[in-house]
């Protein structure tokens, strides 16, 4: 059977999907909404068999068409969830976050009661295979995390369709457009609910000398957030993005009574200077306390995958996973109250650092 999709939004992201989706087998970009033309223009020349829509709900009315996937910027995710649910409550892949005003948490909680398929919301990072790794061996070599600490150091955030990106008011702030990976990696890896965060962070580099519409950029590209979590488990977040002369972009320590594990985690191949060696290789370390013995595992990723996204693989991953959870009628890996307290710890780190406080939730 061919899986017929449906494709919002066709911008950097939206590409990377179109070229990860293109990996799999018996599937078919059908129909696209994209309103920008340049945009339009591009995803028609890699899809010249998908029809280009001028509206969600002419996308909606296509016919074949059995999913969907969200790539609009981040401050229509909400909005256009619930006009789909109004008109044809399709299964649906959706770019993180699920929503970005504080406000409409109500309306995200309302909508993930009510919806009758399945929401998968997209925490690629998951499925990357280091992290996939370190996930799994975690407990064996840990004997149950005790602390957890992430931390990524990137460049800046890239150019977006008419800039959406620059401005909390459209993303959501830092901690939720692009922090809110990790707090779910959190909540996953510990298999436990935050109840406290506490955070410092701010724009101390990037973006200072940029003005759109005679407005300056108020996205942060730094900061240190704290979380603690029910079952007593405290989680640890860096953020640097102007740290792009780094080896690894993402390392993930673990650790608890029987010993610690790490992941780490290259940047995008294609930012990787010519005048450099090849690459560095994703790996996890497994250090157990006794007997003393760091152990490399090498989780290299294809390199077909690397070439079809920034992700270290993980958005083919993903696709994989969706498209069997969709064929098979099975739940989303990453459903929506997942992605509900992706955003809802974010917004509360934010509003940590902005109020100096520690948030309750």
């Amino acid at each position: 059977m061919t899986l017929n999709y449906g494709l919002i939004g066709c911008g950097m992201m939206g590409r990377e999907h179109i070229r990860n989706i293109a990996l799999l087998e018996d599937v078919e970009i059908s129909v696209v909404f994209e309103p920008d033309l340049e945009m339009r223009a591009l995803a028609a020349q890699t899809l010249p068999q998908a029809v280009m829509v001028d509206s969600l709900e002419t996308l909606l009315a296509h016919d074949p068409l059995d999913c969907l996937v969200i790539v609009s910027p981040n401050h229509c995710h909400m909005p256009q969830l619930i006009e789909i649910a109004a008109q044809r409550a399709l299964p649906i892949l959706c770019e993180k976050p699920l929503f970005t005003n504080p406000a409409d948490l109500a309306l995200a909680q309302s909508f993930a009661q009510s919806y009758p398929s399945q929401v998968w919301v997209a925490m690629e990072y998951r499925y990357m295979p280091p992290v996939a790794a370190l996930i799994a061996h975690a407990q064996e070599i840990t004997g149950g995390i005790k602390m957890l600490t992430i931390r990524e150091h990137r460049f800046p955030f890239l150019p977006k369709v008419g800039d959406w990106n620059r401005f909390n008011i459209n993303s959501g702030g830092t901690l939720v457009e692009k922090c809110c990976h990790f707090f779910d990696l959190m909540r996953f890896i510990l298999g436990s609910d935050p109840v406290g965060i506490m955070a410092s962070a701010g724009q101390e580099v990037n973006h200072l000398d940029e003005t759109y519409n005679g407005q300056v950029p108020d996205i942060w590209d730094c900061g240190y957030v704290i979380v603690d979590f029910a079952n007593g488990a405290r989680a640890m977040l860096e953020l640097s993005m102007f740290a792009e002369g780094s080896e690894y972009q993402e390392e993930i320590h673990a650790v608890g009574p029987k010993g610690k594990i790490a992941c780490n985690v290259p940047g995008p191949a294609r930012f990787w200077p010519e005048h450099m060696a090849e690459p560095p290789v994703p790996h996890i370390i497994l250090s157990p306390r006794s007997p003393m013995n760091p152990t490399r595992i090498d989780t290299p990723v294809p390199t077909a995958l690397l070439a079809a996204g920034d992700h270290n693989g993980s958005t083919f991953y993903q696709h994989q996973r969706f498209q069997a959870a969709v064929l098979r009628g099975l739940s989303a890996e990453v459903g929506l109250q997942d992605g509900i307290w992706a955003v809802r710890m974010g917004q509360a780190a934010q509003k940590s650092a902005l109020e100096k406080r520690v948030i309750e939730l």
